[in-house]
Order: structure tokens, then sequence, then C-alpha cells
């Protein structure tokens, strides 16, 4: 199964929470608390995510009583593949996607070129979807998803079943 990690999830989650306060005013900061509180998370794990989403450039930090974090750019101009790449590193569906020559069948395999083209479809995806696109709801889904009709029966109680 293709997925992000926990920690990206939640990277991805405390920038929509600054992607969001920065609407409202352009050089307001958030503590890593207020952060945490905003997005239900714990001050740990927040801040255990701002520091390479800092060391990436995508949030500026402020020291001192009144400090916190803001967005270093807007949201329009962050793309979502900057905030996996900055907790994740370069995006690989495979290993040789990422670093040619760790594989022992690189040069024959018959399926690595496919490979690298589905990585590069995956990285343009997460480039065409920037952070204030993440805030917006999400538009209507072409296929609605499949729902599924249950039907709970009901369990006789002691007394329905002695009167039978």
């Amino acid at each position: 199964m293709l997925r992000v990690a926990k920690l990206t999830d939640y990277a991805t989650v405390v920038m929509t929470v600054l992607a969001a306060h920065q609407r409202g005013a352009s050089e307001a900061v958030l503590s890593a608390s207020e952060l945490a509180e905003r997005a239900g998370l714990e001050t740990p794990t927040v801040a255990k995510v701002l520091k390479p989403l800092a060391q990436a450039g995508l949030v500026a930090a402020t020291r001192g009583a009144n400090g916190g974090y803001r967005l270093a750019r807007a949201a329009e101009a962050i793309g979502l593949i900057e905030i996996v790449e900055a907790l994740e590193g370069p995006l690989g569906m495979t290993e040789c996607s990422v670093h040619a020559g760790n594989c022992g069948i690189e040069q024959s395999c018959g399926v690595r070129a496919n490979w690298n083209r589905i990585n590069d479809v995956v990285i343009d995806a997460l480039r065409g979807i920037t952070l204030a696109q993440m805030l917006a709801p999400p538009p209507p889904s072409p296929n609605p998803a499949r729902r599924i009709d249950l039907r709970l029966t009901a369990v006789e109680s002691e007394e329905e079943r002695e009167t039978s």
C-alpha cells in the first residue's frame, strides 16, 4: 500500500493551520502549542514536524515572547511535494527511482522504466497541488464512492424468545 508517513500527514495538517491563520493576518505567528491545539495534535509532535519544515524553508520561526511560526512563502507558492520531501526525502516508488546502482538486476530489469514513469506521475500530481488548494473543500468526485447499505437485524430479547 502506498501512503505517506503519519508525520508527513501531520506536517500537512500543521501547514494548513498556518495557511488558514495567515489568511487573516499577514505577519501573525502561532506558537507550537497554539498550532498543536488548532491542529488537534500533541505539542511534541508539532515540534517534531516543525523542525524539518523550517530546515526546508517552508516555515519561518520568530524567537521571543511573542514568537512562533508562520509560512515562509504564500500558501499558493508551496507545493505538496515540498512538504512530503521535507519530511521523507526524495519521493521514490522504488529504490531505483531515487538511487541508481542499489539493485542487482537494475541493468536487466524490464519494469524499471515503467516504475520511473509512475514515480514521475506521482511527483507531478503532488507538485500540482498547492497548500492553498489543500484548504479548499475537495471538488465533487466524478465517481461517487459506492455505498453499501447494511441492514441490522435486532437481536430478540429473552422475553420475545420465550413468548414465541
